[in-house]
C-alpha cells in the first residue's frame, strides 16, 4: 500500500518545496506537502506563532487511516517531531517513520543569536547572513512586506520551542544533515537516538543548512529506501 509522506518546510518556507518530490518517490509514497497558515494557497489565513496552535493545524492535515510517515526540513523537524508525539497522545496510529532534517535533537539548547524581536533592518540583516533567503527577495520591499511577517512567525515559534519530556516514539527515526551546516553538526543529529525507541539512522550530505535542494535526488534516495517495503534498511547509525 502507498505510504503518505506529510513534509513541512523551514522557516519562511513554503510547502510547493516538496511539490518536486511526487514524481521521483511515486507510486510507493505519495507526497503531501503540508502548507501552514499564511503562505503559499493559504495567504489569507491569519499567521501563527504559537507551537501548539501550529501543530494543532499539522494533526488536522494528517490522515492516520492508512500507512503514512512524516518529513520535516529545520523548524518543520521540530513540528513533524510534535505532530507524531501528538497524534501518540491522541491514540493514534503513529508514522511508518519520522524524518528529520537539519535540526538537532528537540532536547539540545539553542545555540543561535534570538532574532525574531529585532527591528526590521537588523531582522533582515541578520537573514542575509544566514544565507537561506534568497537576496532578490531581502532587497526587494514588495516580497519583503509579504515575507517578514511569515519569518518572524515562524522564528518566533523556533526560537521560543521549549522541549517537553515524554516518552520516546515507537517508530524509527531518520536524521538528515549538511556537513557545513554550522547550525546543526553530526554529534547533535545524532542525539536524535534519545526519541525513539526503534532505529535511529542519520545519514549526512555535502553541503550546508539548504542541503535539501542542492543534494535533492540523494535525499529523495534515502527517503525511498526506507519506505519501500521492498528495499527498507534494517541498519541502524552507531
Amino acid at each position: 500500500m502507498t505510504t503518505r509522506l506529510y513534509c513541512l518546510a523551514h522557516a519562511g518556507g513554503d510547502a510547493r518545496m516538496f511539490r518536486s518530490w511526487s514524481e521521483p518517490l511515486a507510486p510507493a509514497v505519495e507526497v503531501r506537502p503540508v502548507q501552514l497558515p499564511g503562505r503559499g494557497d493559504r495567504l489569507r489565513d491569519p499567521l501563527v506563532d504559537d507551537l501548539s496552535a501550529v501543530v494543532d493545524d499539522v494533526l488536522s492535515s494528517v490522515d492516520t487511516d492508512r500507512p503514512y510517515a512524516l518529513f520535516g526540513h529545520s523548524l518543520g523537524a521540530i513540528l513533524a517531531f510534535e505532530a507524531a508525539g501528538g497524534l501518540r497522545e491522541a491514540g493514534l496510529p503513529g508514522p511508518r517513520c519520522l524524518f528529520v532534517s537539519g535540526h538537532r535533537a528537540p532536547h539540545l539548547p539553542l545555540r543561535e543569536a534570538v532574532i525574531h524581536h529585532l527591528p526590521d533592518d537588523q531582522f533582515v540583516e541578520r537573514l542575509r547572513e544566514l544565507n537561506g533567503t534568497p537576496p532578490v527577495v531581502l532587497e526587494s520591499p514588495a516580497f519583503l512586506r509579504v515575507l517578514l511577517p511569515v519569518l518572524r512567525a515562524d522564528f518566533t515559534i523556533s526560537e521560543t520551542y521549549r522541549y517537553r519530556d515524554r516518552p520516546p516514539l515507537d517508530c524509527p527515526v531518520v536524521a538528515l544533515g549538511g556537513r557545513e551546516d554550522p547550525d546543526v553538526d553530526e554529534a547533535e543529529l545524532a542525539e536524535w537516538r534519545h526519541h525513539t525507541n526503534g532505529p535511529c539512522r542519520r545519514t549526512m550530505f555535502p553541503g550546508g543548512h539548504f542541503f535539501l535542494s542542492s543534494e535533492r535526488e540523494a535525499v529523495l534516495s534515502v527517503v525511498a529506501a526506507e519506505l519501500d517495503p521492498v528495499t527498507s534498511p534494517e541498519r541502524s547509525s552507531p
